[in-house]
């Protein structure tokens, strides 16, 4: 393995996560609640390592076989992620309780983890962040592309997790509903940007 790509793919991966997303908002708001934590960072990592390894091994092949794929995850991503925009806001007008409360309203593991999938899979974010551009810096490293994937799968990794368990230290701060509602706004606004990107206006 060469160490110097594992580690600009570990960079180039965790670049491309940092910035809040769907799915680290979701992560977050799971995190906070200390509801089904290990499994939302397992399901985003793993969901990334496959698109990430589907990227650098089958970019090129995806793009020419599947054409109507690019339509179809924009639209219903779009619709998926603006409906739950609006169960983020519709909690954050209604709720006047603060974390503990919020955690009583546990959401089944079958839930929790189609919710997580949801966010992922019908993202086309995602598929742009790992397959597409990924795949594509890959290119740049032939007979090491393996090294880069695994970079940037272990950054998937680390983010992830460090995300899920780091909101432990938030906690304290979302004791206060203000800080809750302002936390599912947030989540709202994030959601709705993203599907007003993903139906093309902006």
């Amino acid at each position: 393995m060469d160490f110097s790509i594992y580690f600009t793919g570990l960079v180039m991966g965790l670049s491309l996560i940092v910035a809040i997303g769907a799915q680290n908002a979701f992560i977050l708001r799971q995190g906070l609640r200390n509801q089904h934590v290990f499994a939302v960072c397992l399901a985003c990592a793993l969901s990334d390592a496959v698109l990430i390894v589907l990227g650098v091994t089958s970019l090129q092949q995806i793009a020419r076989v599947m054409p109507w794929l690019d339509p179809v995850m924009r639209y219903g991503g779009a619709a998926f992620l603006a409906w739950y925009g609006a169960k983020s806001l519709y909690s954050a007008l209604r709720s006047n309780a603060a974390l503990a409360a919020a955690e009583a309203k546990t959401a089944s593991f079958r839930q929790t983890l189609a919710t997580c999938l949801a966010l992922t899979w019908l993202n086309p974010h995602v598929y742009l962040d790992t397959v597409v551009l990924l795949g594509t810096v890959s290119t740049r490293y032939p007979g090491q592309q393996a090294s880069f994937a695994a970079g940037a799968v272990t950054g998937s990794f680390l983010f992830f997790f460090s995300l899920g368990y780091g909101a432990t230290w938030l906690r304290p701060i979302f004791s206060k509903p203000s800080s809750w509602r302002m936390l599912e706004t947030l989540v709202a606004a994030t959601m709705w940007i993203i599907a007003f990107k993903l139906m093309g206006g902006m």
